[in-house]
């Protein structure tokens, strides 16, 4: 089984690998059942998904259907407009066959026209929070991609108590002195307010060198096992982070594997640095592109 541990001020005690519902979107019933099983047999409890994920709030549903109770569940909006980001909760909530989701994200905040659209008055913010104050949703939270999004995080938790955040969190990322100071002062306000941290993008590779047709992810992702689990353990020797999975379902086994086996300390700058030249690692982001993925 996984460890847990409490997701913010929600009361939730969460997995603290959290499943990435990307994964489901172009697969079929069958084969999204099959996974569904596997993260259930690992004990995962928190699943993520999105409006804009393919077919995943579809592939979802049969599982909701009886083990609502077992998991928090959490979508996406990426509408900045309240009517908008209202409808797109509204539809979600339709096609996962529930009432309510535990968690409603804005979903990549990042530009500052969309950052101001989203907090004015008739704006995506006010309307999940009258949402909210509704029913169809318990909490609010914001995610996002690229350099400056921890920047933003920090303006957005200035604005509205949001109870989670979402961003890029791997080892290259952390070696660049800028982004790093992003995220330790972003992880310093969530641990005062007690929102939770949830990272992204642990085993990635870079970004691919030709076409992504026939690939289950952006960008690739690392392959090898022992990678993998050092990469794992990096983001989840520090105690504060949630870790989303890939959207290539295929490493799912070896990520719940690299967690179910503990020993979840991080590990040496050395090895890591290592890897980097071993696998080819480099970073997603350059401060532009990519950025609105």
């Amino acid at each position: 089984m996984l460890p847990t541990q409490s997701f913010g001020n929600t009361g939730h005690e969460s997995t603290r690998v959290i499943f990435g519902a990307a994964a489901l979107g172009s697969m079929g019933q069958d084969r999204a059942d099959e996974t569904l099983e596997l993260i259930e047999s690992y004990g995962v409890n928190h699943i993520d998904t999105a409006r804009s994920y393919g077919e995943s709030e579809l592939r979802l549903a049969p599982l909701l259907a009886t083990n609502r109770h077992k998991v928090c569940l959490a979508s996406k909006t990426g509408e900045r407009t309240g009517p908008a980001a209202r409808a797109e909760l509204e539809e979600s909530l339709t096609r996962l066959g529930v009432d309510q989701v535990d968690l409603i994200q804005l979903h990549n905040l990042v530009e500052p026209d969309e950052w101001e659209v989203a907090f004015a008055p008739g704006g995506a913010v006010e309307a999940l929070a009258k949402a909210r104050d509704e029913g169809l949703c318990k909490f609010i939270g914001v995610t996002g991609h690229g350099l400056r999004i921890p920047s933003m995080h920090l303006r957005s938790l200035h604005a509205f108590d949001f109870d989670s955040v979402l961003f890029p969190y791997n080892f290259v990322l952390l070696e660049r002195p800028d982004y790093r100071a992003d995220v330790e002062a972003l992880l310093d306000v969530c641990a005062q307010r007690s929102v939770a941290a949830q990272t992204i993008k642990s085993i990635a590779r870079g970004r691919w060198s030709g076409s992504r047709e026939g690939k289950f992810s952006w960008y690739e992702p690392l392959t090898d096992p022992a990678a993998i689990g050092r990469a794992v353990r990096y983001v989840l020797g520090n105690e504060q982070l949630f870790l989303n999975t890939t959207s290539d379902a295929t490493l799912l086994p070896t990520i719940l594997d690299a967690v179910a086996a503990g020993h979840l300390a991080a590990p040496a700058s050395e090895e890591l640095r290592a890897d980097i030249d071993n696998f080819g690692i480099t970073t997603l982001f350059d401060g532009n592109e990519l950025e609105r993925i």
